[in-house]
């Protein structure tokens, strides 16, 4: 069995304190791939030393947090030179971890959509996915991957809404990502959304060190407990583990182009 977590930041405390542990409790655990995207041009710069490892699969943007930094006039145009010059130089897997958030103090959805704009227009022209960060403005994330007009692809990442929003994010092209959330038993919509959401549009995920389990606190999420996001769907979808765990793991070599290593089992 091989799981991908989708979603972790191996570079932020506490997790980069030991990468190499956290990697060796991931894989003993089956989950022997991690996507890690960076989210400001700081962070960009500690993600060199994972650029030269197969099983890890870098992305970067600028995230809507960042957005009130904005030059004089929103013009981010110097920004996505930095960006689409970070991507040239690596081996980037996709574009994020970019979006909208409504739910910050700094929260203006005026600086933060032309920022949006800017990174999602640079992954259509060089044909990326997105990696997606959404809080609060769902309408407004649709219109904008809508505008696009199918030619983006990505991924709406920890995923904890119901599956009628869900639905129409995967009209538009998009996967979901299903994380921490579906492992308790009181979310009743992600749990709704993880059963009746087509299975070919699932990812699993941890957002560690960002999100927490059932009964694991955020800040001791690691990436090995994207098992535990797989038996929970398991349980919520009363399908076998080995059928689930190769599904979501075809649908995130596919998204993101990740070649399998030889000699995989599904």
């Amino acid at each position: 069995m091989t799981l991908i977590d989708t979603h972790c930041h191996l570079y932020m405390s506490p997790l980069d304190a030991d990468p190499t542990a956290v990697q060796a409790r991931a894989a003993a655990r089956g989950v022997t791939e991690l996507i890690i995207p960076a989210y400001d041009q700081p962070s960009w710069d500690l993600m060199t030393p994972f650029e030269s490892d197969p099983s890890l699969h870098t992305a970067y943007g600028i995230h809507p947090w960042l957005a009130h930094e904005s030059p004089p006039g929103g013009n981010f145009g110097g920004i996505t030179t930095s960006l689409a010059d970070r991507l040239d130089a690596t081996s980037a897997v996709a574009i994020g971890e970019i979006g909208l958030d409504t739910k910050i103090d700094t929260s203006d959805l005026t600086q933060q959509m032309p920022l949006l704009e800017a990174q999602l227009q640079l992954a259509v022209d060089r044909d990326l996915p997105v990696i997606l960060h959404c809080r609060g403005a769902f309408e407004e994330m649709l219109s904008a991957i809508e505008n696009h007009g199918g030619r983006l692809r990505g991924v709406l990442h920890a995923w904890s809404r119901g599956p009628d929003l869900g639905e129409r994010f995967i009209r538009a092209g998009l996967h979901l990502g299903l994380g921490g959330s579906i492992t308790r038993p009181t979310a009743k919509r992600p749990r709704k959304s993880a059963l009746r959401l087509p299975l070919e549009r699932l990812l699993l995920e941890t957002d560690a060190p960002g999100i927490g389990l059932h009964n694991v606190p955020a800040v001791e999420t690691e990436p090995h407990h994207v098992a535990d996001v797989a038996a929970a769907l398991v349980t919520i979808r009363h399908e076998p583990l080995f059928r689930l765990a190769a599904a979501t793991t075809a649908n995130a070599r596919e998204l993101f182009r990740l070649s399998a290593p030889q000699g995989e089992s599904p």
